[in-house]
């Protein structure tokens, strides 16, 4: 495309405007990983680089400012050959820029945040009743950058995002060097001989775990409907949201994710699946972390199919239970925190 940089630019200039209201939300640990990361893309520098902290510190300052300025800022309609777009109209967006080998996306995130991206095609499938687009480098990204989001029947899966979360998560591992899960995972790839490659073995094998994810959410969508998203989005930042998240990832993983890796046999996912799980995940599902624990153990194949087909069904009654209570009750956090609480598994 002729126009890419111009629409690259006008891309990047609503990614700046939602870090400049959202960014301040993470913690000082993660904001400043992540913003060294952000500073490693926009430089085009390798994961082996050396990054020089003075110029990472200049460049976190500049980018501070820039943000300051576009603090009260609308986003910007999206042009393409003479044509604006909202920048939200993603599938209108799209059928512009397909056809020339990008792909974009724009949605809300945790908490409702805006997140946008644009980047080069790698490849598109139908799949069921799915349609899945996998970006390769991105041209234009935010600093959260999900490498994984979902509009409609639609899945965007955005290889860069992805390797580089995994990196950031070797380098989280190589600081600690905690014999764990993740440090299982990482094994299972040659990173000490061979980063490059073991990273694209590694994005090659997450995404897949990406899609599944995904194509689990989209199902369980479908039964909770958008009065979920509605009980959601009254929700203050807080445990009731957090555990309303995590009751669903867990009901969409026992449905599809996990029941295909287990089909699947691939040891490395599962473990990266395991590293992977958030703490109100690991405190919600205990019996998960459990039959994860004895089948990397004691090599027990049997208790991990038993442990999700029971988390399928629990799971679902729970999301179910949770919509009905909330979306009857004028003070629903309080009265879902609870319901949270009684449903450990």
């Amino acid at each position: 495309m002729q126009a890419i940089e111009p629409l690259c630019e006008r891309v990047q200039i609503n990614c700046d405007i939602a870090d400049a209201r959202h960014a301040g939300a993470l913690t000082l640990c993660v904001y400043l990983l992540k913003m060294r990361e952000y500073f490693r893309w926009e430089m085009g520098l390798d994961f082996t680089a050396s990054l020089p902290n003075d110029a990472v510190g200049r460049w976190i300052q500049e980018r501070e400012e820039r943000w300051e300025e576009l603090g009260e800022e609308s986003y910007r309609p999206v042009s393409i050959q003479g044509r604006e777009y909202d920048p939200f109209d993603t599938e209108g967006i799209n059928e512009a820029l397909l056809p020339e080998g990008y792909v974009y996306s724009a949605g809300l995130g945790l908490h409702k945040v805006p997140h946008f991206f644009l980047g080069r095609l790698l490849g598109e499938q139908g799949q069921g009743d799915y349609r899945i687009y996998e970006a390769r480098e991105e041209c234009a990204r935010d600093l959260a950058a999900p490498p994984a989001m979902t509009l409609g029947q639609t899945i965007f899966v955005r290889r860069e995002s992805l390797r580089r979360m995994l990196w950031e998560r070797l380098q989280e591992w190589r600081w600690n060097q905690k014999e764990n899960a993740l440090g299982e995972a990482l094994r299972c790839y040659p990173f000490d001989e061979d980063l490059e490659s073991a990273l694209d073995a590694m994005t090659e094998c997450e995404a897949r775990t990406l899609i599944l994810h995904e194509i689990g959410e989209i199902e369980v969508g479908r039964e909770l409907g958008e009065d979920w998203h509605e009980l959601l989005h009254a929700l203050p930042r807080g445990m009731a949201e957090l555990g309303l998240r995590a009751v669903r990832d867990h009901w969409a993983d026992c449905q599809v994710t996990l029941p295909a890796l287990l089909e699947d046999g691939n040891r490395a996912a599962l473990l990266f699946y395991r590293a992977s799980l958030t703490a109100m995940r690991r405190q919600l599902f205990p019996d998960l972390v459990e039959a994860f624990d004895r089948w990397q153990d004691e090599r027990d194949e049997s208790i991990l199919p038993k442990t999700v087909d029971r988390g399928r069904a629990h799971w679902e009654k729970t999301a179910k239970q949770l919509l009905h209570v909330g979306s009857r009750s004028r003070t629903p956090a309080q009265k879902l925190t609870s319901l949270l609480e009684a449903a450990a598994l």
